[in-house]
């Protein structure tokens, strides 16, 4: 007799274990490099709100930014491991991962406007890059805009002759190297956590940003000039192991999408803001000096910007260019 009520007692723990273990929330390490005072970081934690919402707690997303746990060039690979569910990397990560086409987004001035560029990342053409991934072991939910670019030097950069010899930090892209090229300056492929100091001690003599980063990062402090190029665009693809989302439940993962759509809306929405307010404190400020080109100075710009366009057609894919011209409105 006794030994049967162990038994049952010993059968209702095990059975009362199991419960608790199957109703422990899925986890979601969300990990991007940046600051969570970005565009980005609290496009992050608008997710994590929204999606342990949608999700009733079946979900709980961990969001950790300023590469606490990856450095920006062990990120994707970690999320392709497994190691971490979810990222937002930049669209430049996607080259080295054989995925070339989003360099396209890297290539200077071929976006006019904020506008043109909606049309690409929220209509087909966005849709079907991120549909590229799938075969990487990734899977593409979104678009996350950061804003357009300006340079930055400790030197006036009125026109790319003004950046002949200037040791740039960009981005791992052949299309960044190529613009650098193009513009005179020596490219310099840098994680972005190492930026502040590199420029502090001139180990590179400056950088591109959208101006939110700049200031995040405090660049500005050392960094004496700036122009307001805005030649190119910075944004991320929000991304997850396909695994996972895959062997998600049905439920957890329609809230997740739900999540991630208002998500989105929130991210690229305080984008222009964020930009906006970081330059109006930096020119504040008072440390870095910002230029606006004049119309035949930002003409040099473009004519620069045009052999880059040449040159990495055959990388990118012309077919995809034109069709982005035709999309945006562009002539060249």
């Amino acid at each position: 007799m006794q030994k049967t009520v162990f038994a049952l007692a010993f059968a209702a723990t095990l059975a009362m274990a199991g419960q608790a273990l199957a109703q422990q929330p899925i986890v979601i390490k969300f990990s991007h490099v940046v600051a969570p005072d970005t565009p980005k970081g609290k496009g992050a934690e608008r997710f994590r709100e929204l999606g342990e919402k949608y999700t009733a707690g079946k979900v709980k997303i961990e969001v950790y930014p300023n590469s606490q746990l990856y450095k920006d060039k062990e990120e994707v690979e970690a999320l392709q491991l497994g190691a971490v569910q979810m990222l937002a990397p930049s669209l430049a990560k996607f080259g080295p991962l054989g995925a070339k086409e989003f360099e396209v987004f890297d290539l200077p001035f071929i976006f006019p406007d904020k506008a043109a560029l909606h049309k690409i990342t929220q209509g087909q053409i966005g849709k079907d890059l991120l549909a590229k991934l799938q075969p990487k072991g990734i899977t593409g939910l979104a678009y996350w805009d950061n804003g357009f670019k300006i340079m930055s030097a400790n030197r006036p950069l009125k026109t790319p002759d003004d950046m002949l010899g200037l040791k740039m930090r960009i981005q791992s892209s052949k299309v960044l190297e190529a613009q650098m090229k193009a513009f005179g300056a020596v490219p310099q492929v840098m994680a972005f956590s190492e930026v502040y100091q590199a420029l502090q001690t001139g180990v590179v003599d400056g950088t591109e940003n959208p101006p939110s980063n700049m200031f995040t990062q405090k660049m500005h402090e050392v960094q004496k000039n700036a122009t307001l190029t805005n030649h190119g665009y910075l944004g991320y693809a929000v991304i997850v192991n396909k695994k996972f989302w895959d062997g998600l439940p049905a439920d957890v993962r329609t809230g997740l999408e739900k999540a991630m759509a208002e998500a989105t809306v929130y991210a690229n929405d305080i984008a222009q803001k964020e930009n906006d307010d970081a330059l109006a404190a930096m020119k504040k400020s008072g440390k870095t000096d910002f230029y606006t080109p004049t119309a035949a100075e930002r003409k040099a710009w473009l004519d620069a910007a045009k052999s880059v366009h040449k040159e990495m057609a055959s990388r990118v894919g012309k077919e995809l260019i034109d069709t982005i011209y035709k999309a945006t409105a562009v002539t060249n």
